[in-house]
């Protein structure tokens, strides 16, 4: 017998009166779990959709991923780390054009990294697959 698409049928606009004909989960004695009266169910996407959405929202786009701030104070965090004890002064220019090219290194790195994983009949990108793309772009 050859598969269908069945349909979803709409709920009846009329609602059964209380004291009337008990629906089934009251005659099991359990609460009942249909929504209330003027209620609908949240709108669910299917798996994967979402970080499509995601992922093409974020093509189009060509704002900073990484928030300012947090990168602002991982940058002083490791100027500390390399020259202890000597203030560090950055312009705003020169912080900007360090993320751009962290993001785009970071970028490609996972795009490589997920060209991997796809290499391995995966689509979960996974440590090995960042340690092979790095491998292969000369890193250590």
């Amino acid at each position: 017998m050859a598969r269908t698409k069945h349909t979803l049928r709409k709920p009846s606009k009329s609602r059964r009166k209380s004291g009337s004909d008990p629906g089934p989960s009251d005659r099991n004695g359990g609460a009942s779990t249909s929504n209330v009266e003027g209620e609908r169910k949240k709108h669910r996407f299917r798996p994967g959709t979402r970080a499509l959405m995601e992922i093409r929202k974020f093509q189009k786009s060509t704002n900073l991923l990484v928030r300012k701030a947090p990168f602002v104070r991982l940058v002083r965090e490791i100027c500390l780390d390399l020259d202890p004890g000597k203030p560090h002064f950055w312009t705003g220019y020169a912080l900007m054009a360090i993320q751009e090219a962290a993001e785009a290194y970071i970028v490609h790195l996972f795009e490589d990294a997920m060209l991997c994983a796809i290499h391995a009949k995966r689509v979960t990108v996974m440590p090995r697959d960042i340690y092979l793309a790095r491998r292969l772009h000369g890193e250590t």
